[in-house]
């Protein structure tokens, strides 16, 4: 079985300011990581007992699984309840004494707001004792800010592939962490569902059930307590903590406000243009099933080339440079 796309580094920029960032860096819409800046006493202070001290022992909704690779189609976990300072004792061991299915069992915490329903996560309302700790950079633009997500995961948890519909940075506070991107012009590669990729072994995947999954181009990186990573909105990402890992995602508008659901609590939906066009494209499929299997193929190959020519972007640039 052949190897999948050759594996591309993703830049390591050091000692970036706003200037940098806004001029030279955030016009690319590239992925890069930023290295020596400032995130303040987190880096030093999140320590296991600190932040059971600081974080104290409100309930939090995690992720539990045996599995490090977490797959949010096929559901190999489940949603358990934990004070989270006992979340960050378990998380940070590689064996448990106390658990819910297994002593091997791995835990994810991605916050949520107060009601997951109506609220966005903001560190600074579910995690005041914490927030205070954290810089985020001054490259954020504080008026299309809309949630800081605590992520917090045992040594060995990767998560699922996805995209995100806004730019966001990940600021990787404890831990080192690998992360391999997908360029958006590689969607027709990764066998999507939704907006999830349903390849879940990247590094060793089924080309006999994934051959297009050849084509799609991965961009690494490792990050170091410290390290920021810029993720451009839709850009594929797949994240594994090495370690226990703690961090904190940064994300914000790049689109017109208008733009987004506004009963999106996560910022996961594809905006309110692309759901309306995908809902049409979905009925469209589905007015050809009235069709003879030819008359299908021929005419779905017509919608393809028409959207390809009226939307694609005629030359995709790497801006890995």
């Amino acid at each position: 079985m052949e190897n999948p796309g050759e594996m591309k580094q993703i830049s390591v920029v050091h000692g970036v300011d706003k200037e940098t960032f806004n001029t030279e860096i955030y016009p690319k819409r590239w992925p890069v990581v930023l290295r020596g800046l400032d995130l303040g006493p987190c880096q030093t202070n999140w320590t296991v007992q600190y932040l059971c001290e600081a974080g104290g022992s409100q309930d939090v909704k995690v992720h539990v699984s045996p599995s490090a690779k977490m797959d949010f189609i096929n559901k190999n976990y489940a949603y358990r309840t934990l004070p989270f300072d006992e979340l960050v004792r378990r998380a940070s061991k590689p064996r448990q004494e106390d658990y819910f299915f297994e002593p091997d069992e791995l835990y994810y915490l991605r916050a949520l707001g107060n009601d997951p329903r109506k609220d966005i996560a903001d560190i600074n309302t579910q995690f005041p004792s914490l927030a205070g700790d954290i810089n985020i950079p001054d490259f954020v633009p504080q008026d299309k800010l809309f949630s800081s997500v605590l992520r917090l995961g045992s040594p060995g948890v990767q998560l699922w592939t996805h995209y995100d519909v806004m730019d966001n940075i990940l600021l990787q506070v404890k831990g080192h962490k690998r992360a391999v991107l997908f360029s958006p012009q590689d969607a027709t590669y990764l066998y999507l569902n939704g907006d999830k990729s349903t390849i879940l072994d990247i590094d060793n995947p089924d080309l006999e059930k994934y051959p297009e999954f050849m084509k799609a181009t991965p961009y690494e990186c490792h990050l170091e307590p410290g390290d920021v990573l810029f993720i451009p909105a839709l850009w594929f990402h797949n994240v594994q903590a090495l370690e226990f890992s703690i961090a904190v995602n940064i994300f914000w508008k790049h689109l017109e406000a208008k733009q987004y659901d506004p009963k999106d609590t996560y910022g996961n939906k594809d905006p309110q243009a692309a759901a309306r066009a995908l809902q049409i494209m979905r009925r469209a499929v589905k007015c050809l099933e009235e069709l003879p299997e030819e008359y299908r193929d021929f005419y779905g190959r017509r919608m393809v080339m028409e959207i390809e020519n009226k939307t694609y972007m005629k030359d995709g640039k790497d801006g890995n440079t």
